[in-house]
């Protein structure tokens, strides 16, 4: 709780594989819709085409999206171990020249 109230933990991570299944949710529900009207319509086709790119390109653009976001706060915490890792292996005469 700490770490959460001192901005140590990210939370953003979590909302973003929110974000992705809300995204993933609404694609293929839309994708249906303009498939289902498609079919209900003279000369349909070009929605159902749609409908179908919808349903299968439409989960992997929101989990490319995504994963470009985490990617980062997986920036973040390499670069905040990596700060820690040379904080512990100062010598104390490096020390007194900081």
């Amino acid at each position: 709780m700490k770490d959460f109230l001192a901005f140590r933990t990210m939370l953003t991570p979590v909302i973003i594989q929110a974000v992705f299944w809300l995204g993933v949710a609404v694609c293929v529900i839309a994708g249906m819709i303009y498939i289902l009207t498609g079919v209900g319509q003279y000369a349909g086709g070009p929605n159902v085409v749609k409908g179908v790119l919808l349903l299968f390109l439409g989960p992997i653009a929101v989990r490319i999206y995504c994963e470009i976001l985490i990617i980062f706060f997986r920036i973040n915490e390499t670069l905040t171990e990596i700060k820690n890792g040379l904080e512990e292996r100062r010598t104390p005469k490096q020390e007194r020249l900081f």
